[in-house]
């Protein structure tokens, strides 16, 4: 396989796995009894709590919600567009490899 392919597909995976993550933790918050460090929900937690808690502090909550997950799920998607969509960087390469 291609290189600029092996990496357009690396990259469409983990965004689209982020953005899932994100999706789900959107919909988490509507339930805050939750405890987000037992199973299933830290499958959830874990891998986005890193970005998420930076973010924070620099967003403030908007009528008690949360909205750090939902700027994560538009910087993934504006990545991902940019990255490997049709115009994207990683695309091109790809076009100009073959």
């Amino acid at each position: 396989m291609e290189t600029w392919v092996l990496v357009a597909n690396v990259l469409r995976l983990l965004f689209s796995l982020f953005i899932l993550l994100f999706i789900f933790r959107i919909v988490l918050t509507w339930f805050p009894q939750l405890d987000l460090n037992r199973p299933p929900y830290n499958f959830v937690a874990w891998p986005t709590e890193p970005l998420l808690k930076p973010m924070r502090k620099l967003i403030p909550t908007f009528g008690g919600v949360d909205m750090t997950p939902f700027v994560w799920v538009a910087i993934f998607s504006l990545l991902q567009e940019l990255l490997i969509g049709q115009q994207g960087l990683v695309t091109m390469m790809t076009r100009l490899q073959s």
